[in-house]
Formats: structure tokens, C-alpha cells, sequence
């Protein structure tokens, strides 16, 4: 009986390890799944300057990169970048291209932006899937010297500090000893110092508490029955009175500690009334890679979870323990410092003169490593005192803020100090910024989650809804047509979902256009098109900070603003135009079978005898009054289509034979045509006729009132950064040279032996130059650089 006894009991241990086996790879399953539909894209982009004034012009690098390996990810193809104000409007927006996951743009700041700090946001439209809080964010400060202002005037309002209590896990249970992490900032969103004591609700102090680092620090607390409040005092003596946050009754904590230098010990407690075994499943990820899946039996309330550190990538981690339901029921950060770093060296004198050239050796490479190619810009402006706003670098950035809620403040401090102490605060940090960029509900569906906003892979997305104009409902199963005037002519067909909605994806549109949509009108019904704007309107948490502006340095502020209007002035027209783009000469049919050039034949007075006379390929016919073309079948010599072709006039679709038949052919340039059915999406055509005017521009012809034109910005064209030599004896020309950025150089690759040479010439600006260098691996390694040098007065 006793041996029967204990062989049931196995198979039940057995049974029951076999599911929580089943369980850990169910979860590990499906989370995989998620990861690799729901692939995270994460943004960093280098602003030149910190600082603009209206008139100046910014320039910006963008690094696209895998979320999880920080390599180039070359998935989208269009990226978004906006500078808002306080209340989120876009008071700039552009859309630029990446290839390979780079891209650089700019834009001119214009003049009517007030002085303030504004942020400065940049996605993808895949990134419109996640949190706005994922996408690049940063402030930037804008003075517009020509508004009165007072310069001297601050928004730091008075009032209650804001400090928020973070137990580590998510929450506080009765009887569980907990840390708890906390954060106090005033105002400004900025840290404050305090002294702090825990009270119980008979007021009995239980311990005294204060920050470590920009208002935030830690204290342990085991809750009882009752409740407990935080008395701080500021700097000034006045005091302020939190509560914190309530204790469950039931419940699980967790606590997360260093057993050895390579071990890490997760004890997880909790207090459950179960009368089966209690399991927990620890689930840990880097970034949603190098996952890593355990469970435990709760034994008199406790597990303890022993990890090899090396399992987890570098950077933050997230730790999560779920229940037998796979319900989350703790979740935190965990940062583990990078090991390897991309250390950039720069090479140059330490002072020059005006007009004078500078060549900066730059190399790259990381410790014990072979030389990989690194990807770096650079930007090099006059220091002045006037910049308010700190700069991000693409490190600290990469490894830390990124992956954090809210702002952090002082984020290279973590980096350039590592001891036990700064190990400590940013633990800290990582109990007061954690942040999850995904809902477990999500990875845990039974079905894979839809995706609302498509990776533009190859061009930008135009979303548009076809509407009947009479009772404004959508409009499902029509064919939709988007041209632009362009030179190659581009057409792009979609057909409308039930909700009416049409998306064109449109390749090589660049520049400010006017496009035109059109719908099969073939239906008796009258359209309406709405175009949706590209850009997201979801927005972060985040405020801006205040803006203030040291009255003291108002001569700074003038003499800045005269030389950047002197260096606009004189700077040459042909580096204030974007750079030529090459074209494709073909239109988007490709090589015609049929082309004339009007000019090389006998021109005719209407349209019907030059096609008649000598455009072999189309028959006109008339029936019941009304123009017709029929093309000759290309696989089928002397047989005609029985239906009209596609008419094209400058690349707009004309759906009436009759209106191109009533156009003065002396303004036509050239006929092409193609002999054969066209696709294009979903619609069919039975061959090709095309009409270019001399100018591409219609030439005065008359759309159908149903055909929708309005403006629309494509993709920007890439300007190209205007910086004069003088090697050519010229140094001593009277024309002025006052610029404040010396150079930008977005694009700068390493070669084989991880080495790159810039080379600039300084303005007749004197003073301390500061040069940024920010770059990354081609294996995902960031690094930054900075350093500075004097340029003294020419003698001429």
C-alpha cells in the first residue's frame, strides 16, 4: 500500500511538472511570437545645436535601429520629425528618408515661433503602432529676437512638489518587507533635495529618508493593517504631507538583489490563500531578446530565482512573475552596465585663426576588438552661453533613456561614474522609470495582433476616404487614382475598404505638390476625398520644461542674431536649394512601344487628324457622339481592344476621350503609347495613351470638377550643409563670414582601419568652438566625443 501510495504521488509530482514545463514553453512560445510580429524599431537622432534663433537652420542626423540589438535596421523607408510647443501642436513637420536605417534632413526655423522651449519628436509610421512615449523625444530652445520678451522672466510657478512612491515589483502587500523606490521634483520636472520621515497613522515615526540623486532614492517598508503617509521639509523649511500607496491584503512582492558578481537573486514572496501548490514564472527579457523563462514552487511563501547575468543582453531588462494564470503579478527593471564601448579619438590643434583650414583626424574602435565600420555625424559651433537645453548623446541614450518613462535627468551621469553608489541610484532609477512598451494581454491573445500602421518599406504611405458627396457616407469596392504633375509621371491605383479608405504607396515624391485623386466614375455617384495627415496624434507624457533666458547675455543674443542674418545674406543661393535628385526618365508605364515627337512631324490644327494621321496605334472612333480609343492588341496583330485605354495627360488619368479631343494639339510635346494590358493594383486597362504638354504643367486644360487637387509635402529633399574654402587665396575676401555652425557633417563612415578625416574652414567668428562627434557600429556599439579648440583673430 505504501509503495502504491508513493507511486501515485509521483506520477502526480510528475504530472504537475510536466505542466508547469508546458507552461514556462507556452510562454515562451508565445512571446516569441509577439516579438517577431511586433519587431521595435527605436530612434535616435543628432540635432547640431541645442540652441536656434527664427532664421537659423537646424540639421538633423537620424540613427533607425533594432529595438533589441541596436543594429541599422533597414525596414522603413520615411521617417517623421516635428517640433511641437507646450500644448503639442506641430509647429514644424517634414517627412524624410532613411536608407539602411540612416537618414538626414532640415528645416528652417521660421519666424513666426515665439521664444520658448520646445520638443522636438522624430517615428517612423511603424512606430505609430506603440507608445508615443517611444518615440525620439527632445527639447530645444528657440528665441525670436524681433518679439519683445523679457529674458529675464521664468515660469517656475510655485507649489506643491510632486513625489511619487514605486514599491519594487508594482506593489505593497501586508507583511512583505518591500523597498521602496520614490521621486520628488518640483515645478520644472526637475529633482529636489528633502528630508523626509515615514509616519503610521498614529503619527509614530518609523524611519527618516532622503534622496541620493535628483530627488530620488529608497527606503524598505514592511506595511501593517493601517495606513502611512511622508512628511517631507525642502531647503526653505516648508513641509508637505503624501500618502503612500495603499498595502494589498493578498498578494506578491518581489525583490531583486545581486547574489555574486555574475548571479542575480529575484525572491519572489506573497501571501496567497491556495489549497493546491502555488507556482510562480519569472519571465526576462533584454529589450524582447535573450529571453529567459523559470518557474518555481512558492514554498512557505517564498521562491528564489537564481540567474546567471549573462543571459541577459546589456542595458535594461524587464523581469516579470506571473501566476499560475499567467496573470503579471510583479514586473521591474534590471540594468546591466555595457562592457563594450565605442571609443571615438579625435585629433586636431588646439587653437586656429580665422579662415583658417582644420582637418580632424577621427578613428574608432572598440577595446579588443577588430576595426568595424562606424557610422558617425559631426557637429562643430561657436560655445556661447546662451544654451539652455542639455544635449542627449546617442549612448546614454541608447542604453538607458530610451527604455525609461519620462525625462531622466542627467542621463550621462550614470556612465561617467561607476561605483557602488551610482550602481545603487541607477537601480533606483530603475524602479521609478520602469516602463513596459507592451500589453501582456496582447502577447498572450490566441491570435497574432494586427498591426493598425504598415512598415513603409518602400515609400511613403498616402491614406486617403472616398466619401458620396450627398450624404457623406464612405464609399467600399471603388477604384481610386492618385497623380501628381511630376516629371517621370507617376500614377498609383487603390480600391476603397468597406470604410472607404484607400492608402497609396508612393516612391521617389519628393518636395512640396499638388496631386490629384479621382475615382472610377463609372458609378453614378458623386466623390468626396478626405486626405489623412501622415503624422500621429498621439502624444507623451511629457512637459516641457521652462523656458528662462539669463537677461545678462542679451549682447550675446544680438550679435548672434546680426551674424546669422549677415551669414543668410551672402550665403551662395545654390547650398539654400535641396540637392539634385537623380530621376528616373521613364514614366511609371516604363519604355513606350509607340513615341512621338509632335515637332518632328506636320503639325495639325485638331486632335482627331494628328491622331488619325500618323499614331499607328490607337483607332479613334466616334459613337453616339462621344470619342472612343481603341489600341491594337499587342499579342494579337490587327485586332483592336474593345474598351477605352488608359488616357493620360501629364500623368493625370482623363476619363473622357472627348476632353482630350478638344485640346489644342500645338501643346502637346510628345505622344507615348503601350500596346498592351496594364496593371496597376487592382485595376486593369487595355493599354496606354499618354499626353505630355512642353512644360508638364496641363497646360491651361480643364480637370473634370470632380477630380480633387490639393497640396501635399512629400518626402524632403536633402540640402546639402554650405561651408567656403579658402585655398585659393581668397581668405581675404570682403565677403563676411559669421557662421555659428562651422560644419555638419551627418554622413562620416570609417574606413578599414576604423579611421576618418574631416576637413572645414573657420568663419570670422572668434572664440571656443565645441565639436560633437556621435556615431555607432555597424554591431550596434554607440559612442560620443567631445572636445573643443579657440580660433583666434587673422592679421591680415
Amino acid at each position: 500500500m505504501a509503495v502504491f501510495l508513493c507511486f501515485v504521488i509521483s506520477v502526480c509530482c510528475f504530472q504537475a511538472f510536466a505542466q508547469d514545463d508546458a507552461m514556462v514553453k507556452s510562454i515562451q512560445q508565445r512571446f516569441g511570437l509577439y516579438t517577431g510580429n511586433m519587431i521595435q524599431e527605436k530612434m535616435y537622432v543628432h540635432l547640431d545645436r541645442p540652441f536656434y534663433l527664427i532664421g537659423e537652420t537646424v540639421w538633423f542626423k537620424a540613427y533607425n535601429l533594432s529595438g533589441s540589438s541596436h543594429r541599422f535596421l533597414d525596414m522603413s523607408k520615411v521617417a517623421y520629425f516635428e517640433v511641437l510647443d507646450a500644448e503639442n501642436n506641430a509647429l514644424i513637420q517634414t517627412k524624410f528618408a532613411l536608407s539602411g536605417g540612416k537618414g538626414n534632413g532640415s528645416l528652417l526655423i521660421p519666424s513666426t515661433l515665439v521664444s520658448g522651449v520646445y520638443k522636438v519628436r522624430c517615428y517612423t509610421n511603424w512606430m505609430k503602432n506603440f507608445d508615443p512615449g517611444y518615440y525620439y523625444e527632445t527639447f530645444v530652445s528657440i528665441v525670436n529676437p524681433f518679439v519683445r520678451f523679457d529674458p529675464g522672466r521664468t515660469v517656475k510657478a510655485e507649489g506643491k512638489y510632486d513625489l511619487q512612491f514605486f514599491p519594487e515589483g508594482g506593489h505593497l502587500v501586508r507583511n512583505i518587507k518591500s523597498k521602496v523606490a520614490f521621486r520628488a521634483t518640483s515645478q520644472d520636472g526637475l529633482g529636489i533635495n528633502f528630508k523626509g520621515v515615514l509616519l503610521n497613522n498614529q503619527n509614530d515615526t518609523l524611519q527618516t529618508f532622503s534622496p541620493q540623486k535628483n530627488g530620488i532614492g529608497f527606503f524598505m517598508h514592511t506595511p501593517q493593517e493601517g495606513s502611512y503617509k511622508a512628511v517631507i521639509t525642502d531647503s526653505k523649511g516648508q513641509q508637505y504631507e503624501y500618502a503612500l500607496p495603499a498595502a494589498a491584503e493578498q498578494g506578491y512582492a518581489m525583490q531583486v538583489t545581486d547574489s555574486t558578481s555574475n548571479i542575480l537573486k529575484i525572491t519572489v514572496s506573497g501571501n496567497v490563500e491556495s489549497d493546491e501548490p502555488v507556482y510562480v514564472y519569472l519571465l526576462g527579457h533584454t529589450r524582447q531578446a535573450n529571453l529567459v523563462a523559470e518557474r518555481k514552487f512558492l514554498n512557505k511563501g517564498r521562491a528564489v530565482f537564481l540567474l546567471d547575468k549573462n543571459k541577459f543582453g546589456e542595458g535594461i531588462s524587464h523581469l516579470t512573475i506571473f501566476n499560475e494564470k499567467t496573470k503579471p503579478v510583479c514586473e521591474r527593471l534590471y540594468f546591466r552596465r555595457p562592457q563594450k564601448q565605442l571609443s571615438i579619438e579625435a585629433r586636431l590643434n588646439k587653437s586656429f585663426i580665422t579662415r583658417e583650414k582644420v582637418s580632424l583626424e577621427l578613428s574608432a574602435n572598440v577595446a579588443a576588438a577588430a576595426p568595424e565600420m562606424t557610422d558617425m555625424s559631426v557637429a562643430i559651433y561657436l560655445s556661447d552661453s546662451i544654451h539652455a537645453q542639455p544635449q542627449q548623446d546617442i549612448s546614454s541614450y541608447l542604453w538607458l533613456t530610451s527604455d525609461l518613462r519620462g525625462n531622466v535627468e542627467t542621463p550621462e551621469y550614470y556612465f561617467q561614474n561607476t561605483s557602488k553608489e551610482t550602481d545603487q541610484q541607477l537601480d533606483n532609477l530603475m524602479l521609478t522609470h520602469g516602463w513596459r512598451k507592451f500589453k501582456w494581454e496582447n502577447v498572450f491573445v490566441s491570435q497574432a495582433v494586427q498591426a493598425e500602421f504598415l512598415p513603409e518599406y518602400d515609400g511613403h504611405f498616402i491614406h486617403a476616404k472616398i466619401l458620396n458627396k450627398a450624404d457623406d457616407s464612405p464609399v467600399k469596392g471603388v477604384e481610386a487614382f492618385l497623380a501628381a504633375l511630376d516629371v517621370p509621371a507617376r500614377l498609383y491605383a487603390a480600391q476603397s475598404d468597406e470604410d472607404g479608405k484607400v492608402m497609396f504607396e508612393v516612391r521617389k515624391f519628393t518636395g512640396p505638390k499638388e496631386i490629384t485623386l479621382q475615382a472610377d466614375q463609372s458609378r453614378n455617384i458623386t466623390y468626396r476625398f478626405e486626405v489623412a495627415s501622415p503624422f500621429s496624434k498621439q502624444f507623451s507624457a511629457v512637459t516641457l520644461p521652462p523656458f528662462y533666458f539669463d537677461k545678462t547675455l542679451e549682447n550675446q543674443l544680438l550679435t548672434r542674431s546680426i551674424n546669422m542674418q549677415t551669414a543668410n545674406a551672402f550665403q551662395p543661393t545654390v547650398f539654400t536649394q535641396p540637392k539634385a535628385l537623380s530621376s528616373d526618365s521613364l514614366a511609371f508605364f516604363g519604355v513606350p512601344d509607340e513615341k512621338y515627337m509632335l515637332d518632328d512631324f506636320t503639325r495639325f490644327p485638331t486632335m482627331e487628324e494628328v491622331l488619325r494621321e500618323y499614331v499607328r496605334g490607337v483607332l479613334v472612333r466616334k459613337s453616339q457622339k462621344e470619342f472612343h480609343f481603341r489600341m491594337v492588341d499587342k499579342l494579337l496583330p490587327n485586332t483592336f481592344y474593345k474598351t477605352d485605354p488608359l488616357i493620360l495627360l501629364d500623368g493625370i488619368p482623363i476619363f473622357s476621350a472627348d476632353k482630350i479631343m478638344q485640346f489644342d494639339p500645338l501643346k502637346i510635346k510628345k505622344i507615348e503609347l503601350m500596346n498592351a494590358r496594364y496593371y496597376l493594383g487592382s485595376a486593369t486597362f487595355t493599354g496606354i495613351v499618354s499626353f505630355s504638354t512642353y512644360q508638364n504643367d496641363l497646360a491651361g486644360f480643364e480637370l473634370d470638377p470632380n477630380v480633387f487637387v490639393t497640396p501635399y509635402e512629400g518626402i524632403q529633399a536633402e540640402r546639402e550643409f554650405y561651408s567656403p574654402k579658402y585655398d585659393s587665396g581668397n581668405a581675404a575676401s570682403r565677403i563676411p563670414d559669421f557662421r555659428n555652425l562651422l560644419h555638419w557633417a551627418p554622413d562620416v563612415t570609417t574606413d578599414a582601419s576604423g579611421k576618418a578625416l574631416i576637413e572645414f574652414y573657420t568663419s570670422d567668428q572668434t572664440g571656443q568652438y565645441d565639436v560633437i562627434i556621435q556615431g555607432i557600429t555597424s554591431g550596434g556599439i554607440p559612442g560620443i566625443k567631445k572636445l573643443s579648440f579657440e580660433v583666434g583673430k587673422r592679421n591680415f
